[in-house]
Parts: C-alpha cells; sequence; structure tokens
C-alpha cells in the first residue's frame, strides 16, 4: 500500500527528531478501507521504515465499541485484526484518539515545543494567538487511552484537525500523508518556543564521578542542560509534567545514586545513566531537559497530581509496555 509506506517514511522522520518523538513515544496510523494501522505499542517510530511495526484493526468496531461504552476500547485488542497482524504486537495505547480523528491520517508527537506550552495554566489562551490560522481544539489533561478519548470527544469540533494535549503532546490529522506531514511542520513552527544554550559538558568530571560505579555519562550533550541549565531541575526535579517521564524516569528526577536510579543528574556537572538502564532512559532524560530548557522563571506550570500519577503507573496498558525492552 503506497500510502501506509509514505507514512512509514513519515512515521521515520519524526522518530528520528528528539524534540518530536523520544524513544517509544508518538505514534502515527492510516485508516484504509475499514481498517485503521497503527504504531505498536512499545515500539519506536524512527524503526518505521526498517520493521514492521504497525498493527491493523476493525476501525468500525471501535468506533462502535466508544459509542456503546465497551470497555474492550481501553487496550483495543479485541478490535485487531489477527488475519493481518503478522507481528503479534499490541496495539499502540492511545488507538481510541487515533480512531475518533476522521481523517485518514493521523500523527501525535511529544513535540518538546508543544509540551513547553502544554504544560503552562494557560496553555489554551497564550497557543491561541500562535495557532489562529489553524483549525485547533486544546484538551486537558487526561490520562492516555479512554479517559484522553473522552476528553477529546467533549471538545471536538467538525473540521477540527490538530490537537494540543494538556501536559502530553500535539496531535495533527490530514487526508494523506504528505498533508499531515506538512501540517505537522506548520505547527511546531508557530508554537517553537525560545532555547536557552546549553553549558559546556564537563566530560572528565563526570566520569571521575563515575568511577567505579554503575553509570555512565550521558551520550547526547543536550540531556546534560538537565542538571547544568539553571531552570531544569529547579522545575523538573520534584514534580512530573508528562506522562512519559513518570512512566520512564518515575517520579522527579534523582540527584544521587541513593537508590540505584536509572538516571542520575548532578547539579551544575552533567547527566549519568546507569550502564544497564533501559534504552528509553535517555531519549526522556534529554526530553525533561528540552522542555525546561524552554520554560521560564516565571512561567506558570501545572503538574501532574499523585492521582495522575498513581492512574498511570498502575495502567495495565503502560505496565505491558514496561515488559518491552524499551
Amino acid at each position: 500500500m503506497v500510502e501506509l509506506r509514505r507514512l512509514r517514511a513519515l512515521s521515520a522522520r519524526a522518530g528520528s527528531d528528539p524534540l518530536l518523538v523520544q524513544a517509544a513515544g508518538g505514534n502515527t496510523s492510516l485508516k484504509d478501507q475499514g481498517i485503521m494501522w497503527i504504531k505498536a505499542s512499545g515500539t519506536w517510530l524512527k524503526d518505521a521504515a526498517a520493521r514492521d511495526i504497525f498493527v491493523p484493526l476493525d476501525h468500525t468496531a471501535i468506533m462502535q465499541g466508544l459509542a456503546s461504552n465497551d470497555p474492550a476500547c481501553e487496550s483495543c485488542t479485541a478490535f485487531v485484526r489477527t488475519d493481518l497482524n503478522s507481528t503479534g504486537l499490541r496495539p499502540s495505547i492511545e488507538t481510541t484518539v487515533h480512531a475518533l480523528m476522521p481523517q485518514r491520517v493521523v500523527v501525535h508527537v511529544h513535540c518538546v515545543n508543544t509540551i513547553a506550552w502544554a504544560i503552562r495554566a494557560d496553555a489554551g489562551q497564550r497557543l491561541a494567538g500562535r495557532l489562529k490560522d489553524f483549525d485547533w481544539a486544546f484538551i486537558p489533561y487526561a490520562r492516555p487511552g479512554l479517559p484522553l478519548a473522552g476528553a477529546i470527544q467533549s471538545r471536538m469540533r467538525e473540521g477540527v484537525d490538530v490537537l494540543v494535549l494538556g501536559n502530553h503532546g500535539l496531535a495533527v490529522a490530514a487526508d494523506s500523508v504528505e498533508e499531515a506531514e506538512t501540517l505537522l511542520d506548520k505547527v511546531v513552527a508557530a508554537v517553537t518556543r525560545p532555547v536557552r544554550a546549553a553549558s559546556k559538558v564537563d566530560r572528565a568530571a563526570l566520569e571521575k564521578l563515575s568511577a567505579g560505579t554503575p553509570y555512565k555519562p550521558a551520550e547526547m550533550d543536550a540531556t546534560h542542560a538537565l542538571a547544568t541549565d539553571p531552570l531544569a531541575l529547579k522545575r523538573g526535579q520534584h514534580k512530573v509534567f508528562y506522562p512519559d517521564h513518570v512512566v520512564f524516569l518515575g517520579v522527579g528526577v534523582a540527584t544521587s545514586f541513593e537508590g540505584n536510579p536509572p538516571l542520575v543528574a548532578i547539579p551544575g556537572v552533567g547527566v549519568l545513566i546507569r550502564e544497564d538502564a533501559k534504552p528509553a532512559i535517555e531519549p526522556m532524560g534529554r526530553c525533561l531537559a528540552d522542555v525546561m530548557r524552554r520554560v521560564e522563571e516565571d512561567d506558570p506550570l501545572v503538574a501532574l497530581t499523585d492521582d495522575d500519577v498513581g492512574r498511570l503507573v498502575n495502567w495495565d496498558a503502560e505496565k505491558y509496555r514496561q515488559t518491552l525492552k524499551v
């Protein structure tokens, strides 16, 4: 299918840009002849061109399930077209979001610039001017899955093709991959925020600190800004602002080796990653650094509540994703 090949190419491009997608985050989909192809849970969009990461589902059955409040819509595994699902993978945890948007192609990314706006208490108002030329809607935070689908249903209007998801990210939709890619680029350009320059990394100091420990310096220079940027730790150390942070890094950011955390931010020096940490750990640490470098001292940020965090870590779909080597 030509359009699915194009979606794979777009997915790989978006998944290779750390300002759009980090690790297994984000997802894309295509509706074609009653089947919705969507990225599998726990897979990385950057791999879309090299391996089969899409799961086929019966789109009509999902919509009927949503209309009748069928609990099967929580995981959507019941709607997988097993006759076409050669990989045996499970569909994205955000399948219902894609199903609800009527356009053929949906691209959902954890755009760093979007998140830097979406974690503000006044996100909707502040984005109104930047997105005035788009048919968009702001969706207040809801746990991914059915709660988010319900929040979208309550705010959708005919013609909306851009969603800013509070404390989460961005979704754009169109009737072709080419149109979706163009729309994504335009929206990202419109919401781009100034970014503070990152300090030079003292890798020699990090090597000395980590000597004899199961830790090593983070590979990407941008990750170290989590420890060296003047606001990154101050704003992000003790709170969680979006789902993938708590899922992969836990609550807040560790600043010592106590408890053997997967990532440690040494204030003023840099970031160390545990040698046996999952591949997603550093991209998620960099994401937090990238978001916080776009946040100002007086920005009115809204963190996830303890209840929000509890719903995420105890969610079966996230428990499944954690069993994968992502």
